[in-house]
């Protein structure tokens, strides 16, 4: 008996060895026609990299971001090739068992390393759009500087207190982002206040001159004075004006301070008081009593009192 069972299964075992010998036999042009797609594939890959890797690495500031977009495309070339080789060989379940793994897999190191992923794609993203380029100055998140470098997951900021700040790519991608650097000019904000007996058009044509004067300020036709309101001591006045930005010698401060330096003087010259803060009090206000009647009701009442101690 165990004899005609142990015959049993070799003739199993010898007709599915025989029946896989032919299937390999008639799949051998298949199995070439896959060898030669996956090489052509290989090939292609290389040189499509070789080129984008060029490509990307003169449009992209970041060389770590040009260079992963081009291993994800060559990775992506060589496995459409070898599910095409796949199914050239008829193995239709293997590439649909390794198409489901992929994704289950994907879907799971994306939920392990979602903080990861999100600054991978934001720094993906923002290498592809450019919103700032490697010596920007730019403001986000309280943090104001120069770009001195964009990594996948962060971007390094140095501060003009000389701190550098490591910023989370998704932070920049997802927040309201200022670069300073993208038009190359910034405005100059400076206020100042004038006193009530001054002219406001008269000032406003001193300072304009005077800040037209600066080689430094660019778009001298966009230079203004404009009248904010009245203060507590002062017809409060704003200066703008144009500089380049970032300027090869005179930077934002410096600009700043020549500014208010010069304003001041200018409107010395011309008699324009920039006045401190003055408490003015006025008694003959709108239903109010004059002062000289609050003096005199004053030096009555004190007579009378010293009139009646003394007949007392």
């Amino acid at each position: 008996m165990d004899l005609i069972k142990f015959e049993e299964f070799w003739k199993l075992i010898n007709g599915k060895l025989q029946s896989w010998l032919e299937m390999g036999v008639e799949n051998i042009p298949n199995l070439v026609v896959a060898i030669v797609v996956i090489c052509l594939f290989a090939i292609f890959a290389r040189i499509a990299s070789y080129g984008l890797t060029k490509v990307f690495r003169r449009s992209m500031e970041s060389r770590q971001i040009a260079d992963l977009l081009v291993s994800i495309l060559r990775v992506f070339i060589l496995g459409l090739g070898l599910f095409i080789a796949l199914e050239l060989l008829g193995l239709k379940g293997t590439v649909t068992s390794l198409l489901a793994g992929a994704g289950i897999i994907g879907l799971a190191l994306g939920f392990a390393f979602q903080d990861m992923t999100e600054n991978l794609i934001a720094g993906i993203a923002m290498g592809i759009r450019k919103p700032f380029q490697i010596g920007d100055i730019i403001s986000a998140e309280s943090v104001f500087g120069k770009v001195q470098a964009i990594n996948l997951r962060n971007t390094l900021v140095e501060t003009f207190s000389g701190q550098m700040e490591v910023i989370p790519n998704k932070i920049l991608f997802r927040n309201i982002l200022t670069n300073f650097t993208r038009y190359n000019k910034r405005r100059v904000d400076v206020p100042v206040g004038i006193s009530y007996a001054d002219d406001p058009e008269k000032a406003r044509e001193v300072i304009v001159d005077t800040i037209n004067n600066f080689d430094f300020v660019i778009d001298k036709a966009s230079t203004e004075v404009y009248a904010q309101g009245f203060g507590d001591s002062s017809v409060n006045l704003l200066v703008w004006f144009w500089i380049a930005y970032p300027g090869d010698e005179t930077g934002y401060m410096e600009a700043r301070h020549q500014a208010v330096v010069a304003i001041k003087r200018s409107l010395a010259d011309a008699d324009i008081m920039i006045p401190f803060p003055i408490r003015t009090l006025e008694f003959d206000a709108k239903g109010g009593t004059k002062l000289e009647s609050i003096v005199s009701e004053h030096m009555h009442n004190s007579g009378s009192n010293v009139s009646d101690k003394a007949s007392s």
